[in-house]
């Protein structure tokens, strides 16, 4: 099983990026999935997560307003909007998955993509 995550890049403050994470496994439905970021030195935090069951969504507060989170489960594949990038989410994104019914900010997550690096230029 596998996750696979894309859309990172350098983009000016102010701008905006999709992240895309596609899923390899069986029925993305059961999974909570989320997002997650790191930066250089820094230790990696949960930007956002939605719930296998309600579709509940969470926004860590430093990206409420700005970034949404998004899933497609026929197509196996979640999102995340990012809009209006400062230089301070600068990092590498994670996709990550759990096949948990609870809340999903409260899970370990078990399966990982490989990360895409967003850059955000002041």
């Amino acid at each position: 099983v596998q996750l696979q995550a894309s859309g990172g890049g350098l983009v000016q403050n102010g701008g905006s990026l999709r992240l895309s994470c596609v899923w390899s496994g069986f029925n993305l439905a059961d999974y909570a999935i989320g997002w997650f970021r790191q930066a250089p030195g820094k230790e990696r935090e949960r930007v956002s997560c939605i719930n296998s069951l309600d579709q509940t969504t969470y926004y860590a507060d430093s990206v409420k307003g700005r970034f949404t989170i998004s899933r497609d489960n026929a197509k196996k594949t979640f999102y995340l909007q990012m809009n209006t990038l400062k230089p301070e989410d600068t990092a590498r994104y994670y996709c990550a998955a759990t096949l948990d019914y609870r809340s999903c900010n409260t899970v370990n997550y078990n399966h990982w993509g490989q990360g895409t690096l967003v850059t955000v230029s002041s």
